[in-house]
């Protein structure tokens, strides 16, 4: 059998229950600002490591080849055509620019005349002059023998009076006239025959019309601007149509074959490097396509304005992505280290001053660890003394003072 219900009616003059314990919130909370004032701010810290160290240089530069090709008119002269765009690939000996060429062929024309001309000169010298001469000289030589057999014979009529003296000097100015004809027909046989004067003339006429005829050749060869090697048109300046002149240039070949790196470093950094010494690019183009790259040439001198110094780097097997005059970046290892300390360059204070110093936690207090260092690069700096493998150091961002009591993230 169920007991009867108990009607209970609050006693207004009794306190609340639970009303002691807002008087100890204050107490309470004035103790956890202690508790959490003793503890210290929560902090981050990064740790000293024990690892291979690699010093770098970076710098950034061009794509460029060992050198260009300039392509120019060497005469003045309309440009007929231009056979090829900027970015393309050509080979050696491809027609690049055409100028206008109808007066130098007509000059080629007039130069091929010209040599045919002195070479007809030379045959008919030798097939019909030389055999003429020869001909005559026979015919001078059988007049002048008549002529001293008459003088001969009339010469002892003389004697015996049957002719008088003027007949007899009649027939000896006869021999006289016909031997100065023969002596003139040797000479001009003589100058006919091969190595003569007149022969001598002539093939010297024939080798002045035959470097007439090279010299306009040449000439005509210059309407046609051929690459001299195989490579890639980076500039073209000319369209047809544009009249040009000796020393502009018209188009800008960058040879096939060698890539170079040219970029510049900072001369602080100049003691760091040497020649052979690798490197990392990458184009700014394609960051994620690294290539490998090793230190060509060093520039001997300074630039004043910059206070840089040019390196340039060779490209053994440069990626297919790679073009002329792309922005690049380079990691140029200077040094190579295993099994050091190590502290990031992100925790270090004073770096530039004489003492160099970090902020290390130890027992959950801020304490200064005075340093002595080595090698730097890639942010990270080789520590010599002052901190041990494991230790806890404060980012040099953090400006918590020297006794700061912290908390560990």
């Amino acid at each position: 059998m169920s007991e009867p219900a108990v009607n209970t009616i609050p006693n207004p003059a009794s306190p609340p229950r639970r009303k002691w314990w807002w008087l100890l919130l204050p107490g309470v909370l004035a103790l956890l600002a202690v508790v959490w004032w003793w503890r210290g701010p929560l902090v981050v810290p990064e740790k000293v490591l024990r690892r291979e160290f690699v010093q770098t240089v970076v710098a950034s530069g061009r794509v460029e080849t060992p050198h260009r090709v300039d392509l120019g008119a060497q005469i003045t002269a309309t440009v007929k055509q231009v056979a090829v765009a900027e970015g393309q690939q050509v080979q050696a000996g491809q027609l690049l620019l055409e100028l206008e060429a109808a007066e130098l062929q007509a000059v080629q024309a007039q130069a091929q005349a010209a040599l045919a001309q002195a070479e007809n000169r030379v045959r008919q010298l030798r097939e019909v002059q030389g055999p003429v001469a020869e001909q005559s000289l026979r015919q001078a030589q059988v007049t002048l023998d008549n002529a001293r057999a008459s003088y001969q014979r009339n010469q002892e009529l003389y004697q015996k009076r049957f002719i008088g003296s003027a007949a007899l000097d009649e027939l000896r100015k006869g021999v006289e006239l016909a031997q100065a004809q023969l002596q003139a027909l040797q000479k001009q046989m003589e100058a006919t025959r091969p190595g003569g004067s007149d022969d001598a003339l002539a093939v010297s006429n024939v080798a002045a019309a035959r470097a007439a005829l090279d010299a306009s050749q040449a000439r005509l060869r210059y309407t046609r601007i051929v690459a001299p090697v195989a490579g890639t048109i980076l500039a073209r300046n000319s369209e047809a149509g544009d009249v040009v002149q000796p020393g502009k240039v018209l188009l800008t070949l960058s040879p096939a074959g060698r890539l170079q790196l040219v970029v510049q470093i900072d001369e602080k950094n100049l003691r760091l490097l040497a020649l052979g010494q690798s490197a990392l690019a990458s184009s700014d183009a394609y960051p994620q396509q690294r290539f490998a790259a090793r230190l060509a040439s060093i520039n001997p001198a300074v630039n004043a304005q910059t206070g840089a110094v040019e390196v340039k780097l060779d490209v053994p097997q440069p990626p297919a992505v790679l073009r002329q005059d792309m922005t690049v970046s380079v990691d140029i290892e200077v040094a190579r280290k295993p099994g050091v300390l190590l502290l990031p360059l992100a925790t270090l204070r004073d770096g530039d001053g004489k003492t160099p110093w970090a902020m290390a936690v130890q027992d959950g207090v801020l304490v200064r660890k005075n340093l002595r260092l080595g090698l730097q690069g890639g942010g990270w700096a080789e520590v010599l003394e002052g901190v041990t493998e494991g230790d806890l150091l404060l980012p040099a961002s953090d400006k918590l003072a020297v006794g700061t009591r912290v908390r560990l993230n």
